[in-house]
């Protein structure tokens, strides 16, 4: 009884409010006013305020609040403990499973050989501009990279 009274008088003070705030011709917050003001009002008719006054006194209900917030915990818990470790069990053992099929296991690995350079060939033989030649360079290339 006592938080529905309490309810209808801020609800009073509120469009009270609300109509000062319209009388200085601010009618869009007069407006918003009064719609705050009707919330509680409206709770109070439809049975929510005495609801909540029943629940607020109950242990019962406390007890059940309690319960939940426990649950939340440990579903806080368990998900920060799961994204630290990298995903759940199936998730780390598939991920393991697919860094084994690799396309190109051996792709990351150097394929150079020794640090040696071929020696440069003599500056007075004369180069041929046959087109043989020019893949014989590309040839070694593609075999100095293991291709």
């Amino acid at each position: 009884m006592i938080a529905e009274t309490v309810c209808s008088a801020v609800s009073a003070a509120g469009l009270g409010v609300a109509a000062v705030t319209a009388y200085r011709k601010r009618f869009l917050a007069a407006a918003r006013i009064a719609a705050y003001a009707l919330v509680p009002l409206g709770l109070v008719m439809t049975g929510v305020v005495g609801w909540l006054a029943d629940t607020a006194l109950s242990p019962t209900a406390w007890a059940g609040f309690g319960v939940l917030g426990v649950a939340w915990a440990l579903f806080a818990t368990t998900r920060a403990v799961e994204r630290r470790r990298g995903g759940t069990r199936a998730e780390r053992k598939a991920a393991r499973a697919a860094g084994r099929d690799a396309v190109a296991p051996a792709a990351s690995a150097p394929s150079l050989g020794p640090a040696t350079r071929p020696a440069a060939p003599p500056a007075s033989a004369p180069r041929s501009s046959t087109s043989g030649d020019d893949f014989s360079d590309i040839e070694a290339i593609l075999k100095k990279h293991g291709i």
